[in-house]
């Protein structure tokens, strides 16, 4: 059984190739690439080699030098298949000493009937060895005379007589015995057909099993791709989705950032209300510190209306004095020594009730003076009072400002982690639709080829 070596990068075409040469009565070895290829020319000889004129590592050409520069190959039929058969390719072919080029796809049995050919080129008919046929030589028995009798005589006349007519069926009985002969010859012959027949009906059923099957997936791969189209539509709409919720997230992006805005300006709001915060409690503890002093102050105006009151009556009780010394001068006029002694001694107490009168004026413009001070202390106490009023209701603005920033801090943090959502989501959706379309892309290529395969087979079981 010849064999072929056949190489190509596409695993449809080795099919094919396979297919089509192993129903031929060839056996088939495959390589993927050129590499291949030369690996297995360097262990092996096939009687011919069918190789792609374009593959990744070697190509067609490289492969046919290679058989070329062997000594035990180069008398190897070398055939090149392209996809495109050109003057360029023909002449790099010639170059190359290639024996042919043959247009992939293949037509019918033209890939079978090229084979055919560069194997008869090559292998010359061998005639049929002449049948020596021995002679068989023949024994003759020596006949033993003896004496007979007259009735054995008689006995042998008889069975001679008799021995023509037996010679005679027994020919007739030879010619339908050389006649079966041949009929069964012929029967032989006709049974080896029918078994032909009969292995050639296995392998069209089983071609024929294998094209349902073939069928079955490009159906199941046609409906794969329907599903694949319907994911891949769904996949977009899903990144239409996507990308407005993108839109969604800038519009949200720009509100966070207006928003950190304005917590900057609530942050640095509360930062001055702090500020003002402690000038209300230096405020407020100056107030202290001024009630503590105004309660003193009234302590000594309090103490000081008290020695006004005494002074008063001290006063009134020199006014009753002067009074009495008025009339006991008109009493004592008479007595005038003892008037002016009286009078000097008067004179000594008025003076002194006079300095003590003056003590108790200048107390009385001070304790005036302390109740001026105290007015305006009152006055300065009920600003601050107010002041204070405003700074608490500023204060608790401020701190519902702060309720109110760690309320739009908390929503930032989710706004946030929602966008981190979004983008992810966004991200894993374009990937996801990024490897529907290399899955839709693939499996549409995987189409072409079952269909190219498909035409092929189909084409070759009606020429068959």
């Amino acid at each position: 059984m010849p064999n072929v070596l056949v190489a190509d990068d596409s695993i449809a075409v080795r099919k094919v190739a396979e297919r089509l040469l192993t129903e031929a009565g060839f056996g088939v070895t495959l390589a993927a690439n050129g590499e291949e290829a030369l690996a297995y020319l360097a262990r092996e000889k096939p009687d011919l080699v069918v190789s792609d004129v374009i593959m990744p590592d070697k190509s067609g050409y490289e492969v046919c030098a290679f058989v070329r520069a062997q000594s035990g190959l180069a008398n190897t039929p070398v055939l090149l298949i392209s996809g495109i058969v050109n003057e360029e390719v023909t002449r790099q072919a010639e170059s190359c000493h290639a024996d042919g080029v043959l247009k992939k796809p293949f037509q019918g049995t033209s890939l079978k009937d090229r084979v055919l050919e560069l194997l008869s080129k090559r292998q010359a008919p061998v005639a049929p060895a002449p049948k020596h046929v021995e002679p068989v030589p023949e024994t003759v028995e020596p006949i033993h005379t003896a004496r007979i009798s007259d009735e054995q005589l008689d006995t042998y006349r008889q069975t001679a007589a008799r021995l023509k007519p037996l010679e005679e069926e027994l020919q007739v009985e030879r010619d339908r015995s050389a006649q079966l002969t041949q009929r069964v010859a012929q029967l032989e012959g006709q049974s080896g057909n029918i078994k032909e027949l009969e292995s050639m009906l296995a392998r069209e059923r089983e071609q024929a099993a294998q094209l349902k099957k073939k069928l079955a997936e490009a159906e199941q791969a046609t409906a794969r791709v329907q599903e694949l189209e319907s994911e891949l539509k769904n996949e977009r709409e899903q990144t239409a989705e996507v990308k407005k919720q993108g839109v969604a997230v800038e519009s949200l992006t720009a509100r966070v950032q207006e928003l950190e805005e304005a917590l900057q300006k609530e942050r640095e709001g509360r930062a001055q209300e702090a500020s003002r915060l402690a000038e209300m409690q230096k405020s407020a503890s100056r107030v202290q510190e001024m009630e503590a002093t105004l309660h003193a102050e009234r302590q000594a105006a309090t103490q000081l209306v008290q020695q006004m009151t005494a002074m008063e009556k001290t006063v009134a009780r020199s006014q009753e004095l002067a009074q009495q010394l008025a009339q006991e001068q008109e009493r004592t006029s008479d007595v005038t020594r003892q008037a002016a002694e009286a009078e000097r001694q008067s004179a000594a107490q008025l003076a002194q009730e006079q300095e003590h009168v003056q003590e108790l004026s200048r107390r009385v413009a001070e304790h005036e003076q302390v109740v001026a001070r105290m007015s305006i202390l009152e006055q300065t106490l009920a600003a601050e009072q107010e002041k204070n009023h405003d700074l608490a209701a500023r204060l608790s603005e401020s701190q519902r400002t702060s309720e109110r920033v760690q309320e739009f801090e908390s929503l930032l943090q989710t706004e946030r982690e929602r966008n981190s959502l979004l983008a992810k989501r966004a991200s894993d959706t374009e990937q996801a639709a990024e490897q529907a379309t290399k899955r839709f892309e693939e499996m549409a290529t995987k189409l072409g080829e079952i269909a190219g395969l498909a035409s092929q087979l189909g084409s070759g079981k009606r020429r068959s």
